[in-house]
This record gives structure tokens, sequence and C-alpha cells, in this order.
């Protein structure tokens, strides 16, 4: 006679695990399993995993596979887990029926409850999904992966002075900047996880409200690293004359909002020795934008750069003015298709490989090409609405 299945569902959210507590037998009330329960007769197992979640969670999940490890409770019992992914992350998500109380463990976390002793030998193969992560969307050097409220990126040889800049700006208290919280298990850094909502810059302008409380950030980065130096490496090169330590890539697909409220900075991995202008001439590429063409409204791209300016400047004028931004532009588009060129000699493969398959660096000469048609209409319309 076959033995009676047990089946357990790995439930994996964002590079997280979900643990329940049992509150009976007695035996094992307070320590932590993977929900589940028996396969009922003629009862297909993954069917068997779908029903107990709902009954136990009340939630719908969709299994993804099965662990390779199956486990004897006890003679005649046997436990196999299945992982499982929710159907809908957007509900409200598990909710505890059967059990006292749920968590979700990250892949540094599994060893921090007390699991039942069926479940263990899963656990090792789960920490290596759970530090698969869920991969994030956006940027061309691809890499970050989410795993619970941190992202996790691979390093190089800039990675230490990132994270002395990223240490400076925390103390200094400049909001919006993600935390380091060192390296994991495969190398990568770990950095917090900022929610918010990333705009789509295919699809959508950049609001007013949006590019001026952006310039204003901007100014109290540069204040804020008035006071900081470090002799790098950094993954940045080639600005003469360098100011300070700037971001290097300020575009809306490397923030997130709250509404018109900036909730977070990211991919601070380009940053290094530039100055405030450059910065500027880089945001204003890619927020006013000038990276797109407006056929027949330079009036609105001059009337966005003069806000960039006004919001940096916060209404002193020791900011670099909106015509002076504008003029940076093609010399600062041009520094980034040549590092884009030298990345590979620099042994900076990844980031080589990423442009390449976003078409780059022929895809920015492009736009270049056409900003600088363009150039003459633009300053005229700066001029004439000074």
């Amino acid at each position: 006679m076959p033995p009676q299945l047990v089946v357990g569902a790995a439930v994996v959210r964002h590079g997280t695990l979900l643990a329940a507590r049992r509150t009976h037998p007695p035996e094992t009330a307070g320590r932590w399993e993977l929900p589940g329960g028996k396969v009922e007769p003629g009862e297909d197992p993954g069917d068997a995993v779908v029903r107990e979640v709902a009954e136990e969670l009340g939630c719908a999940v969709v299994v993804r596979r099965w662990l390779d490890a199956e486990v004897e409770i006890r003679p005649g019992l046997v436990l196999r887990a299945a992982e499982c992914r929710l159907v809908d992350d957007r509900s409200g998500g598990p909710v505890a029926a059967e059990h006292d109380r749920l968590t979700w463990l990250g892949p540094e976390e599994l060893g921090d409850v007390d699991w039942l002793e069926p479940d263990r030998p899963f656990l090792p193969a789960l920490r290596e999904t759970l530090l698969d992560g869920e991969v994030l969307a956006g940027g061309h050097v691809g890499g970050a992966v989410r795993v619970g409220a941190t992202v996790r990126r691979p390093v190089g040889p800039w990675t230490p002075a990132v994270h002395a800049l990223l240490g400076h700006l925390a103390a200094a208290g400049l909001p919006h900047v993600p935390a380091v919280h060192g390296t994991d298990a495969r190398g990568r850094e770990v950095l917090d996880f900022l929610p918010g909502r990333v705009v789509d810059v295919d699809a959508d302008e950049l609001p007013d409200a949006r590019l001026a409380a952006l310039g204003a950030w901007t100014a109290r980065l540069h204040a804020a690293v008035a006071s900081f130096d470090h002799p790098g490496p950094w993954r940045f090169h080639g600005v003469d004359a360098p100011r300070l330590v700037a971001h290097n890539d300020l575009a809306p697909s490397n923030l997130v909002w709250d509404g018109d409220d900036l909730a977070g900075v990211l991919d601070w991995d380009l940053a290094g020795p530039s100055s405030p202008l450059l910065e500027l001439a880089h945001l204003a590429w890619h927020a006013v934008p000038l990276v797109r063409a407006a056929p027949g409204d330079p009036a609105h791209a001059a009337r966005r750069l003069r806000l960039l300016a006004a919001s940096y400047g916060g209404g002193r004028h020791d900011g670099p003015g909106a015509r002076e931004i504008l003029d940076a532009v093609p010399g600062r588009v041009r520094l980034a298709i040549g590092g884009i060129r030298a990345a590979s000699g620099r042994g900076d493969a990844q980031m080589a490989a990423g442009m390449a398959a976003a078409g780059e660096p022929a895809r920015t000469e492009a736009a270049l090409a056409g900003l600088e048609a363009r150039l003459p209409a633009l300053r005229e319309a700066l001029a004439s609405g000074a």
C-alpha cells in the first residue's frame, strides 16, 4: 500500500518565503511549517496544494514546481513541497486561519524560526530560490533583483566608493537614498528596496511638479556632497576638472514617486566626479526631455528648462541658468556615448553588453543629432521667453 501523501506550499513572493506558526497539537504548537495538508483520495497533488492554501490562508496560488526532496513524516506518511506564487499579489494576501501567525522570511532569515523537522530538508533549495529574487525591470545594465525589502545588485571595483557616498548622504540627512546592508551569499551588494511608482518615460512626460521636485532635490544632493571626497575608483569617467561627486544618471527610469513627491533615487553605480552643470544637463536630456523631439513646440521645452533651472536654484541666482544647461547637454551626451564605447576597454563587460542589447550608443547618437538640429529653435525660445 503506497504511503499517504502530505503536500506543503512553499509560497514565494519578492524573494521571501511564507512561514506559518502552528497552534496544535501541543507537541508542535509554536513551531513553524509550510502550510499544507493531506492529499484526498483521487486528488491531484497540485490541486491539493491550491485547495489547502485556500482553506488555510484564504488566498489563491499557482504551483510553479515541485521540490526534489521527499520526506518521511512517519511510517506510511510522506511530505512533498511545491514552490508556489500568489495569483494576485495586489490583494490583501494570506490570512492566518489555522495558524496564529504568518511571516515572510528572506534567505538570510530562514534559520531565525523553529521549523518542524519534516520541513527542514526543503530549506536549502528554497534559500537558493529566494536568493534568485524577483528581477527588477528597467535600466540597461541588468542584474538587480528584489529580495524582500532589499535590492541585490552585482558589485564592481567602484562599489566601495559608492557605498561610502551613500553612507555620507545618509549621515547628511539627504532623503530618498537607499541604505547599504553589506553583501549577500552570492557576493552582491544589498540595498534598501525603495517602493513607489516609476514613470513610463516612453508614454508619460514627467509632470511639472515632479520636475520641480527633482530639481530641488538635486540641489540638496549637491549641497550634501560638497564635503565628500573619495579617491575611487568610480565607474563614471571622463569629466575634466570635476567639482563634486554626482549621481550621474538622474533620469525618470531611476526615480520612484509617491504622487508628486519624490520617494526614492535608484541606481547609484554610475556616481562619480562631475559637476553641477553636467548633472543638470543629463537631467534635462532625460526629464525635460530633450532626448525626444517635440516638433513645432520649442517653447514647451524652453519653459521646462527654465523650470528645472529655477527649482535647482531655489529662487536664487547662484545656479546654472536654462541657456547654460541647454548648451551643456550635447557635451554631456557625448560624454555618455564615449563612456559606453570605453566600457569594454575598462573591463566593464556588464555595462557594454547591457547597452549593446539596448541599441546603444547608436540610439543616443541619433537622438543627439536630432537635438543639435533643434538647438537654434530652442535657444530662440529661451531668449524670447526670458
